[in-house]
């Protein structure tokens, strides 16, 4: 009686597996994969399968143009054949596979690697990826201010004077406007956090301001809470005159952007989807737009 349960051959290549069909497309047996992948029950092996179908389908495509269902031939003791089932697999199908395999198998680990690099293109999409962007820079600048503050206190600033020291920086970058007054123009609540309403671009802006602030004042020794205070406003206004130099919207212009909450929700409760080229989203398909049968 079968147990399921694959004999482990001698490891070879996943270029080496790697099969052509009619239509010139790429692809893979899943039984020639999975010994390669660390599996000896073709039934754990078929729920990876099954789970790489579903994050097909999540990721945005077509799960007929990368898994296959197929019968493959296999020599029994006797001297006959029988057939058994398997998949015939698209590149993108194998990464899918190798990215929602068991990752305690060191097989898998090598073949996240080794596919999550030869898939020419797993773009996140346009939103998806600015949301990131924007996010990660939020918490960047977070971690910036808070270093740029230890450095403030380091100079001598003290007590209610942090209020102006960072005011000052805002007063230099924004044209005069401290911390309330941006609020203000742009209809942001007064307890609201004013960097959780940034964008990207104004992010970035005051981020370059602070990394600034805080090596000058490292650099140069300052010591002080007036000459702290000018320091900051001095490259506030720096970077506002590099950003007008460009041809760039000052700071105070830019509107504001929805609460970062949002975009963290956001990115939290939806599956990033994977713009492939033409060539790999058709995968089975190859050249052609018909079935591959």
């Amino acid at each position: 009686m079968n147990s399921g349960i694959t004999p482990m051959p001698e490891r070879q290549s996943f270029e080496e597996l790697k099969l052509v069909g009619q239509l010139g497309a790429e692809y893979w047996s899943a039984r020639d994969l999975q010994p390669q992948l660390g599996y000896s029950q073709w039934r754990r092996f078929d729920e990876a399968i099954q789970r790489a179908i579903t994050s097909c389908q999540q990721s945005g495509n077509d799960p007929a143009n990368h898994f296959a269902g197929a019968g493959k031939m296999v020599d029994l003791g006797s001297g006959s054949q029988r057939e058994i089932p398997d998949f015939h697999l698209s590149r993108f199908a194998c990464y899918l596979i190798a990215q929602n395999g068991d990752p305690r198998k060191p097989e898998i680990a090598n073949a996240q690697k080794y596919f999550a690099v030869q898939t020419r293109r797993q773009e996140l999409s346009d939103a998806y990826a600015a949301d990131l962007e924007r996010l990660e820079l939020r918490e960047q600048t977070k971690h910036e201010f808070k270093a740029l503050s230890s450095a403030a206190q380091d100079a001598g600033v003290h007590g209610r004077m942090f209020g102006v020291f960072h005011d000052a920086g805002y007063k230099g970058l924004y044209g005069g406007l401290g911390a309330d007054d941006i609020k203000r123009s742009k209809s942001i609540a007064e307890k609201e956090n004013l960097m959780d309403r940034m964008d990207t671009t104004e992010l970035a802006a005051n981020q370059f301001r602070m990394t600034q602030t805080r090596d000058k004042l490292k650099r140069e020794g300052i010591r002080g809470e007036r000459r702290a205070i000018d320091v900051h406003h001095q490259v506030g206004k720096e970077v506002r005159t590099a950003i007008e130099r460009i041809g760039g919207t000052p700071p105070e212009k830019l509107p504001p952007a929805e609460h970062i909450r949002e975009v963290r929700k956001r990115i939290e409760g939806v599956q990033p989807k994977l713009a492939l080229d033409e060539k790999d989203a058709k995968g089975l398909l190859g050249g052609s737009g018909d079935d591959a049968g």
